[in-house]
């Protein structure tokens, strides 16, 4: 038998012989619907993984909470029911009042560009890291679809109208804020927010920007949203679990942190002209927006960042990362005077 032959031969027998090819499977849960916007932008995050990694890498991806509540898939990824949360820090002032500031900085920044420049530019991301390596998560970074909008049963023209207004409220700094203006904020899933509206146990509902909550069908039920927003802009993260991070490649994290550069940009970018095109067939469907006046939104901004000092005492986290965003939005120009 020739050479040739021979060693072509081992090598067939060797590839029969060898192991399965075995990817890596990354199991994560996002609180979005697969149908709306952030859950469609979820879909192409994944694909782009998968794309880029060359099957290498394959992602799970639980929508609408199916797993475990939304306030309960970080410690789920830190434990190993999943591998990664794509929700936010904001869920997590349970723990440390710091989540707070890596995940809705509430009356801060004014557009998502100026927080992903924080996170990059601004120290965010080394302070950020400190606190999730803590609680054994890895932060990978951050999607912002920009500022929020209250959906309500009434009118919401301005800080008068929150007087008794029932809504729904993530938990944390959010329920301070709104209570010293005079509203009423119950804490709830976000998956329990439509029921809620439908059978009139809330009067509104701090759930998402204007694009997501058409896709979650709060407008067929309410009639009346603030737009643009201006109270709370989520930095929604994509953070997993530390040890399941580190046991990836060095290419393999490099895949996840460019896809996850791309749609922190797409989900900007995104946004700017989803909700543009929801206000327009919103205002045509009869529902009522509101803009507020530049001094409402400076009253806001002001008791806002009042409120961040007291947070700011509770642990040296939350001073440390309340100071980095104060010394940065003075170079903003967004401090309130």
């Amino acid at each position: 038998m020739k050479l040739t032959t021979i060693l072509k031969s081992a090598a067939v027998a060797a590839v029969i012989a060898s192991p399965a090819f075995a990817e890596t499977v990354l199991r994560v849960q996002t609180h979005y619907a697969p149908e709306t916007v952030s859950g469609k932008l979820a879909g192409q995050f994944v694909d782009d993984i998968q794309t880029m990694s060359g099957g290498d890498i394959k992602i799970e991806m639980f929508y609408s909470s199916s797993v475990v509540a939304t306030v309960e898939a970080f410690d789920a990824a830190a434990n190993g029911i999943l591998d990664c949360d794509m929700t936010g820090g904001a869920y997590q002032t349970g723990k440390n009042p710091a989540f707070q500031f890596v995940g809705d900085i509430m009356g801060g920044y004014d557009t998502p560009y100026q927080q992903l420049s924080w996170l990059y530019y601004g120290g965010g991301y080394d302070a950020a890291q400190a606190l999730y390596n803590e609680y054994g998560m890895q932060l990978i970074g951050w999607w912002i679809y920009g500022q929020e909008s209250m959906s309500s049963s009434k009118p919401l023209n301005g800080p008068d109208d929150l007087k008794g207004w029932k809504f729904r409220s993530p938990p944390g700094l959010e329920t301070e804020i709104f209570a010293n203006l005079g509203a009423s904020p119950i804490v709830m899933d976000f998956t329990e927010i439509f029921t809620a509206l439908e059978t009139g146990i809330i009067d509104g509902a701090d759930a998402s920007g204007l694009a997501n909550n058409v896709g979650l069908g709060l407008y067929d039920i309410v009639k009346h949203a603030t737009f643009p927003g201006f109270h709370s802009m989520p930095s929604d993260h994509f953070a997993c679990n530390k040890v399941v991070w580190d046991g990836l490649t060095p290419a393999q994290q490099r895949i996840i942190d460019t896809a996850m550069q791309k749609l922190s940009l797409q989900t900007a970018l995104t946004f700017e002209k989803a909700n543009a095109e929801a206000a327009a067939k919103l205002r045509a469907d009869g529902v009522t927006l509101y803009d507020w006046s530049a001094e409402d939104r400076a009253a806001f901004r002001e008791g806002a960042q009042a409120a961040w000092e007291g947070w700011a005492q509770k642990t040296p986290e939350a001073r440390a990362l309340v100071d980095s965003h104060k010394a940065y939005l003075a170079q903003l120009g967004l401090l309130a005077n």
